[in-house]
């Protein structure tokens, strides 16, 4: 670990980056680095930081984040290691990406390797959750706070590194951004009404409006492909089943008891699983929906399907079609169910455990959590190359768009998201992020009794290499609906993972559920 240690102004700080997929934002960092950047309405504390200590010999400090690499991103971090050179943080980036679809396995394969980086992104929905069981990520309790004492104080306000903790030792850094992706139902609203499909705002709201919705599109568009949603989703939320994301694992909302049960099990998954068997022959889903590996959201974008499930961030988020006249119409499912708010640990930086320099990256951190400069200029990149200014709002160049973006939406930024100091963009009106964090408020929008909760597996280690790999190759079919005989094939599956040793894998994972509300109640 690299011994040197910030002056006494320490710069201010926290997790860069904003959306992924589509946000467009303003950059304070020009070429220029003037600090004093039109549109600056953030705390700008940072600029004070002059009087810091220079940190020594430059540094190089490399970071790995998810998807693929945006032209102009090494001339943009370029850009962000001259401003914070000029605030006493003498580093450089190497910046490097991994495809999101290779990520999980290729950062599992590195550390199990011994590789050496300073920094990654990660999330529960990637490789999180095993690289810290492997001991994969720096312990950070006594880093954190002497090195970013400014993101430390605003976890201790949001009450959220809990959820990064395991055996007492905080592994991750969270995001601190309050949302929850209930799901909506959403769909080209242009050609419904070509088609003289009338629906009232807001009426679809079940697995019956969204199975009449689909025939409605195939009788109008009976050449056309429709979508690759499965009908599971939709299931879940009106049963009110909560996913643990730990290998097909969950409980329902209205347990007290939070009993574990796996999901092949339950009425909703055989009832699912007819209805795919049937949509799948009627094609109102893709008939190659289960291989197709191009991004749903660029499929809606480029006006590839008709219909998809969403989340609330994008029912109400500008999609950034390719074509003006495309246009889409979302309706809630199920609103009068409770549904689980997103994890702390949806979006999370770590540091590596063989990193050198944990504490200039630290520092990085912190600067951006106070410094609406550096946040643009990481999160947006350089004025006029990446983005431009109308007003506040951070929109793209003349002639480009979110598929030709050279830098906004790139991969990985999510853990970074600041609501103080992300702009209004074309993606995200004013105010988005307020009413995203209010909708997460509403009354059915419930925390999970769960979240935090970080489920070992190094005593379930083969049961659960069983489950997994009975799941890629016998699930994923069945809930395409390409299986011939439905009731059959889930039988078969049930009875397939209770040999690969489902009962000890339920029963240590109960353990570690009520060991950890056991916890909380005290």
């Amino acid at each position: 670990m690299s011994k040197r240690k910030s002056g006494s102004f320490l710069l201010a700080a926290t997790l860069l980056l904003s959306f992924g997929l589509s946000a467009c934002g303003g950059n304070g960092g020009n070429d220029s680095g003037n600090a004093a950047n039109a549109g600056n309405t953030g705390n700008t504390s940072g600029q004070n930081a002059g009087a810091v200590k220079d940190s020594g010999p430059e540094v190089t400090l490399k970071f790995y984040f998810g998807g693929d690499k945006k032209a102009a991103t090494d001339e943009v971090w370029s850009k962000i290691s001259e401003y914070v050179k000029g605030k006493g943080l003498n580093v450089k980036f190497d910046i490097n990406t991994i495809p999101f679809g290779d990520f999980k396995d290729k950062m599992l394969v590195m550390a199990a390797s011994g590789d050496s980086w300073d920094m990654n992104f990660d999330g529960d929905w990637l490789s999180y959750k095993q690289m810290a069981a492997k001991g994969s990520y720096m312990a950070l309790n006594d880093l954190l706070p002497e090195y970013a004492p400014n993101l430390y104080k605003k976890y201790q306000e949001q009450g959220t590194l809990t959820a990064a903790t395991v055996n007492g030792q905080i592994v991750g850094l969270p995001w601190t951004m309050k949302m929850n992706e209930r799901k909506f139902a959403g769909w080209r609203s242009d050609l419904a009404e070509k088609a003289g499909i009338d629906l009232e705002p807001g009426s679809v709201k079940t697995i019956e409006d969204v199975d009449k919705l689909l025939r409605d599109f195939k009788k109008a568009y009976p050449n056309d492909k429709l979508s690759r949603t499965t009908p599971l989703s939709i299931f879940m939320i009106r049963d009110e089943w909560v996913d643990l994301n730990f290998h097909g694992l969950g409980f329902y909302l209205n347990d007290p008891k939070v009993t574990v049960q796996p999901v092949e099990q339950q009425p909703f998954y055989l009832e699912s699983a007819k209805l795919s068997k049937v949509w799948y022959d009627d094609n109102l889903i893709n008939r190659d929906a289960m291989i197709d590996k191009e991004g749903e959201e660029v499929q809606w974008r480029n006006g590839k399907k008709f219909f998809t499930i969403t989340s609330h961030e994008w029912a109400y988020a500008d999609p950034g079609f390719v074509d003006p006249s495309f246009k889409q119409e979302m309706s809630e499912l199920y609103p009068d169910k409770k549904y689980v708010n997103r994890t702390a640990l949806a979006n999370v930086l770590a540091i590596n455990r063989n990193s050198e320099h944990p504490d200039l990256v630290l520092r990085f951190l912190d600067m951006v959590e106070t410094d609406q400069t550096l946040y643009d200029l990481l999160q947006y990149g350089i004025e006029g190359k990446t983005y431009k200014l109308d007003g506040d709002m951070a929109v793209y160049p003349e002639g480009m768009d979110s598929s030709t973006s050279n830098y906004m939406e790139w991969g990985g930024q999510w853990a970074f998201w600041k609501p103080q100091f992300m702009r209004p963009t074309q993606t995200y009106a004013a105010g988005f992020w307020e009413k995203e964090a209010e909708f997460a408020s509403e009354p059915n929008n419930v925390n999970s009794p769960v979240d935090g909760l970080f489920i070992a597996e190094d005593n379930v280690k083969n049961e659960i290499a069983k489950r997994d790999q009975a799941s890629d190759e016998f699930s994923r079919p069945i809930e395409f609906g390409v299986v011939k005989n439905v009731e059959k094939s889930v039988n078969d599956y049930i009875e397939m993972q209770k040999k690969n040793g489902l009962d000890k894998l339920l029963a240590e994972t109960q353990r570690q559920v009520d060991a950890y509300l056991a916890a909380q109640q005290k």
